[in-house]
């Protein structure tokens, strides 16, 4: 397909790989359970903080079975993401890219609260406050080398709250 704009040729070339795919077939979960906690999390200061064992424990405890697990951190200067747990040398650069996409000391307007919130406030907007997990035959369906995990964007300690839902079949 073409078209021309302003007398130039909008031309999009496109070609097709062969896919290689395979699909399980599908399960059907009746989502009439709904089991919610309230996971507090006490930081040590900017950094990662790995809640998987938490959350697999969650999953355990709610004899889920079937279903998704959400989590919605209760802060807009801390927030959740999945990422990969094998070589910590992937969150020190994680940190590093976050603190060069968001310097302390850039002139921010908001400092009510010290210099690093409203770096904070923008980490937390270009990561993520929740995440949704699917539970698969009772556990978390994480890839080999994922965890989750809180991101504390301020520089002291908190203290974080992290709602914890699972929707789906139980045991």
């Amino acid at each position: 397909m073409s078209s021309r704009r302003g007398g130039r040729d909008d031309r999009v070339e496109r070609s097709f790989m062969k896919k290689s795919l395979a699909r399980s077939a599908p399960s059907s979960v009746s989502a009439t359970t709904i089991v919610s906690s309230l996971l507090t999390v006490q930081t040590p200061g900017a950094g990662f903080v790995d809640l998987t064992a938490e959350i697999a424990q969650f999953v355990e405890d709610a004899h889920a079975r079937e279903g998704a697990v959400t989590l919605f951190i209760r802060h807009t200067s801390a927030s959740l993401t999945i990422q990969e747990n094998a070589d910590p040398s992937v969150l020190d650069d994680l940190m590093t890219a976050l603190d060069r996409l968001a310097p302390q000391h850039a002139g921010w307007s908001h400092d009510t609260e010290g210099p690093d919130d409203m770096p904070a406030h923008i980490k937390t907007m270009l990561t993520a406050a929740s995440l949704q997990v699917p539970v698969l035959h009772g556990e978390l369906a994480l890839g080999t080398w994922q965890a989750i995990y809180l991101i504390e964007h301020r520089t002291r300690p908190h203290r974080r709250e992290v709602v914890l839902q699972f929707i789906g079949d139980m045991t």
